[in-house]
């Protein structure tokens, strides 16, 4: 079993922001073969597709906010389809756009106009879910009414394998059920007490603005990929017999005292040991 691994570059946006050049260079040094990008930090997309070149990273995909891409497709894109990703990911949507309130309607259609404005650009348009999709409409998670409402060949997933999780599915078994579907999977390590997920959980990743208690910072915790609660090695067998073609590693906050590079490289240390 062999993946190319990729790192989605908002795990280190810190360090993008003060040095995108060496940053890069450090995630190659690193052992990652691509790369996913949350934003350009001003950068111009033809100096960035030569400096992934020069370096030897694939740009397989980015993030993109769902707004931008719904306001203007052709300018939220281009410097994607410029720089050579083979795909753009809608990454999360706010309140007001999800399932469960009156907006969830549009949303669907509005994925669907962004993935036909991304294919005429040569790029396949992915769906990155949270945990909030699996709450149930009719009967049906609204993750599965949003990729049974658009053709596969327009949407494919993007399951981020912690969000499947706290939603309270096995990773493994969402990544077969989406076989041929599922070309890029992220690989989101997690530790989460018995209490459950907190209330405020958004506030982790710099979404939510409100404070959560300390006991609530305590109860959730990002990880360096092997370092917390998930079966790898049971959810790339499943990438495997699914055909994906990418694993991306994300941590959304660094955790265990490191600092974001660092937890980056326990990462691919840790999958390039299991991948041997």
């Amino acid at each position: 079993m062999s993946f190319p691994i990729a790192l989605q570059l908002y795990s280190v946006r810190e360090d993008m922001a003060a040095d995108f050049e060496g940053t890069v260079k450090a995630v190659k040094e690193m052992g990652y073969d691509g790369v996913e990008f949350a934003g350009l930090f001003d950068k111009d997309p033809k100096y960035v597709k030569q400096l992934l070149a020069d370096i030897g990273l694939v740009p397989i995909s980015a993030h993109v906010p769902y707004y931008d891409m719904l306001n203007d497709p052709e300018a939220a894109l281009l410097p994607y389809a410029e720089i050579g990703c083979e795909y753009v990911a809608v990454p999360y949507l706010t309140e007001e756009c999800r399932p469960g309130t009156d907006g969830f309607t549009a949303t669907v259609e509005g994925v669907r106009k962004i993935a036909e404005a991304a294919k005429k650009l040569g790029i396949q348009l992915l769906y990155h879910n949270h945990d909030f999709e699996f709450v149930k409409l009719d009967g049906k998670y609204a993750l599965d009414v949003l990729y049974d409402s658009i053709n596969e060949d327009l949407l494919k997933t993007e399951l981020d394998t912690c969000w499947v999780n706290v939603g309270g599915e096995d990773p493994a078994d969402y990544i077969i059920k989406y076989s041929n579907r599922a070309p890029v999977v992220h690989l989101k390590d997690f530790y989460m007490s018995k209490k459950g997920k907190p209330e405020k959980l958004y506030k982790l990743i710099g979404i939510d603005d409100n404070e959560e208690s300390e006991e609530e910072e305590k109860a959730f915790e990002f990880r360096p990929v092997g370092y917390g609660m998930q079966d790898f090695k049971k959810i790339l067998d499943a990438c495997e017999k699914a055909g994906s073609k990418w694993v991306v590693v994300e941590q959304d906050e660094p955790s265990m005292d490191k600092f974001p590079l660092e937890c980056a490289k326990m990462s691919i240390d840790y999958l390039k040991e299991i991948l041997k």
